[in-house]
C-alpha cells in the first residue's frame, strides 16, 4: 500500500466509515428526547417573558424564588405594550394581559406536555407577532424559537407527556 492511489483510498475509506458511524449515532437520537428539550427550552423562554410582566407572583425554580400572591399585570408591562411594542388593532391592556396569560399558561403546558400542539401553535403565533411586528431585526433568535415550536407540532411532545400517556389510554395514535 505504498502507491498514493491507494493510501487515498484507505484514507477515504476511514473516513467514511467513521462519518457513518456518526451519522448512525445522531439518527439514534430519539425524537421523545429532541422533544422534551424542545418543550423545556421554550417553556423557560415562554415563562421568564411572562414573569417581566406581571407583580405579585414569582416562580423562579432555577433560582430558587417563589413568592405566590395574586398576579397582576406590571406598570412596565402596560408602558411597553403601549408606547414600544404598539400591537395593530389591540388595545395595549388587552394585548398586555394576553400576552402575560398566555405566556404563563402555554408553558405550562408544554412542561406537562398536555395539549402539546395546541400550547405550541400559540407560542408560534406570539413568536410571529413578535417578528413581524415589534423586533423584525431578531430573526436569529425567534428562528430558533419557531424551529423549537414546529418540531413540537409536527412530532408531537413524545413518550414523556402527558399526551402520549392519554394517547395510548384512549387507543389514540397520533402522527
Amino acid at each position: 500500500m505504498n502507491n498514493p492511489t491507494e493510501l487515498k483510498r484507505a484514507g477515504n475509506s476511514r473516513a467514511s466509515t467513521i462519518i457513518a458511524m456518526l451519522c448512525n449515532a445522531c439518527q439514534r437520537i430519539p425524537d421523545s428526547a429532541i422533544a422534551l428539550l424542545a418543550r423545556f427550552s421554550i417553556a423557560a423562554i415562554f415563562w421568564q417573558s411572562g414573569q417581566t410582566k406581571v407583580e405579585g407572583l414569582v416562580i423562579d425554580l432555577l433560582a430558587g424564588r417563589v413568592e405566590l400572591g395574586w398576579p397582576r399585570l406590571s406598570d412596565s408591562a402596560l408602558y411597553l405594550f403601549r408606547e414600544e411594542y404598539r400591537l395593530p388593532l389591540l388595545d395595549p391592556q388587552v394585548a398586555a394581559l394576553v400576552a402575560a396569560s398566555a405566556e404563563h399558561l402555554l408553558p405550562v403546558l408544554l412542561l406537562l406536555g398536555l395539549g402539546t400542539r395546541l400550547a405550541a401553535s400559540g407560542l408560534l403565533v406570539m413568536t410571529a407577532t413578535i417578528q413581524l411586528l415589534v423586533y423584525p431585526d431578531a430573526y436569529a433568535t425567534h428562528g430558533v424559537w419557531a424551529v423549537a415550536l414546529l418540531f413540537l407540532l409536527a412530532k408531537g411532545a413524545g413518550r414523556f407527556s402527558l399526551d402520549h400517556g392519554l394517547a395510548r389510554r384512549y387507543g389514540v395514535t397520533a402522527r
